[in-house]
């Protein structure tokens, strides 16, 4: 969700390089990642299903096609593909999710602190079901979700809502967040998407998808921390 605010004078909002950047969100998926869009039992299942159907269709098209296009590779290629689709999807959908971030040609390492913290109740989908009266039901399926609002003295403000957790109860408002803000402007004047939230203090991160490659940010986090003005000069020598 766009976040229009003015981030001129933030209480830290030090631009990265492109290296920097890409080096935080990288293309392929890392293994917090995968494990997210691994998903749970259903999604694996239907993975599988999937896999099967398709080798099933490769295998009649062998047998029902002519020899000389059963005996290419191709068959056998598409085959492999498809077989392993309950593998390898993951990989394609983290992809996905870290291109819609890495499409944006701006990142910058911000930080503030936490404003508020509380916990609402979100409908995530609807099922259709029968009682036992054969009555047509609607039953709603809703979650507790984390709502963590951050800010700075400049007036910027940003929220994510991600599900509940028992490790979300030691944040408290006044710590210190840490989190990428990215843009499509050079100046960071105009923040389109931010990333997972980092509280440094409890060293926890606030995300649902992990968009950011943890020990990275970390490590970013910690030269800032020891030198601003350093970092910021390590940065600009980074080569794009």
């Amino acid at each position: 969700m766009p976040i229009a605010f003015s981030l001129a004078t933030a209480t830290m909002l030090i631009p990265l390089t492109r290296k920097t950047f890409e080096d935080l969100i990288p293309p392929l998926a890392t293994g917090a990642q995968y494990i997210y869009c691994w998903g749970k039992v259903p999604d694996l299942l239907r993975r599988l299903l999937i896999s099967i159907v398709g080798g099933l269709v490769i295998v009649l098209g062998r047998i029902f096609l002519s020899e000389q296009v059963t005996a290419s590779i191709l068959p056998f290629t598409i085959g492999a593909i498809i077989g392993f689709y309950w593998l390898w999807a993951p990989v394609y959908a983290a992809y996905r999710r870290n291109a819609e971030y890495r499409k944006l040609p701006y990142c910058g390492f911000w930080q503030g602190e936490v404003l508020d913290v509380f916990v609402t109740e979100e409908l995530i989908g609807k099922e259709e079901t029968v009682n036992n009266k054969g009555e047509l039901v609607i039953v709603e399926n809703r979650e507790r979700r984390l709502n963590l609002e951050v800010g700075d003295e400049t007036g910027f403000r940003a929220r994510l809502q991600v599900p509940l957790k028992r490790t979300h109860k030691v944040i408290r408002p006044g710590q210190l967040a840490e989190m990428l803000v990215l843009s499509g402007r050079p100046d960071l004047s105009r923040v389109a998407k931010i990333s997972d939230i980092y509280i440094p203090s409890h060293d926890l991160w606030v995300s649902d998808y992990p968009y950011v490659r943890r020990d990275a940010f970390v490590e970013v986090s910690r030269k800032l921390a020891q030198s601003p003005r350093r970092a910021r000069d390590w940065e600009e020598e980074e080569v794009y």
